[in-house]
């Protein structure tokens, strides 16, 4: 006996609010956004009456499915509007592929922002740190400071390696400021009299037996560094520091004068 495929009707509740999603007039259409059937919101997309401000709102919500966020990428509004693509980029839910697309439309602050979303995904929070570091050398030193003094971990840190003066203190302040970070500046080409000397003043910094070591190994670090903290040194450490190839011979010279008050 053939059965008859019956025909699949949708209920007359979901089937009226389709197309009170279609045909909803722009002030109505806000009651529609709250809808959690994914089918209206998307009959919402096609709404002539559509507008930048109730796309704004649709993605305030955090249980939007990813195909809808990639209908809403692909609008002639999302185009158009810088709004619409900075909103799109703080839902959590919307695909990574679309947010570093987007990122390059942003402003440098609202990158920073993204960062310390709450809600925000990993990748979303790597994506955008990506992006401020692609800008670092083009910004203006007014952008810099700023940036150090906000920054993530790794942006600060990139910040730290250029070892410009006027951003060492805003740097050595930021909370999120690595102390690796640090090190290998201090082990890099760039690090100058100048800004040794900041590290070696600040005083959440001044006392890490890490960085003092690594500052001693610095031809570059001041004299007045050696002969403050020599004297603090393990016998082995003022041993290993004479050996290195790095130090200048006043440096050394230093050393020796330590281990000679020791009675080498």
């Amino acid at each position: 006996m053939n059965v008859q495929p019956r025909n699949r009707q949708l209920p007359a509740d979901l089937a009226r609010r389709l197309h009170g999603a279609l045909t909803a007039k722009k002030e109505q259409l806000y009651g529609c956004l709250q809808d959690p059937a994914p089918e209206v919101l998307r009959s919402v997309l096609k709404n002539p009456a559509l507008q930048q401000e109730h796309l704004l709102v649709l993605l305030q919500r955090r249980d939007l499915p990813e195909d809808l966020l990639k209908n809403i990428y692909q609008l002639d509004h999302t185009g158009a509007s810088r709004r619409l693509k900075l909103a799109l980029v703080r839902n959590p839910a919307t695909p990574t592929p679309i947010v570093q697309t987007l990122l390059p439309h942003l402003h440098l602050f609202e990158l920073v922002d993204l960062c310390y979303l709450p809600g925000v995904t990993p990748d979303q929070r790597l994506a955008a740190e990506r992006a401020i570091l692609l800008r670092l050398e083009s910004l203006p030193l007014g952008n810099k400071i700023t940036l150090a003094r906000r920054g993530t971990a790794a942006v600060v840190g990139e910040l730290v390696k250029t070892g410009e003066p006027r951003l060492m203190e805003p740097c050595l302040g930021n909370p999120r400021l690595k102390e690796v970070a640090i090190v290998q500046f201090l082990r890099g080409p760039r690090a100058a009299a100048e800004s040794i000397s900041a590290i070696a003043r600040h005083p959440r910094w001044k006392n890490r037996p890490n960085l003092r070591l690594a500052m001693l190994k610095n031809r570059h670090t001041p004299p007045v560094w050696h002969t403050l903290w020599l004297p603090s040194l393990r016998r082995s450490d003022l041993n290993s520091l004479l050996l290195s190839q790095q130090l200048s011979a006043a440096q050394k010279q230093l050393i020796e004068i330590e281990l000679k008050r020791r009675g080498r």
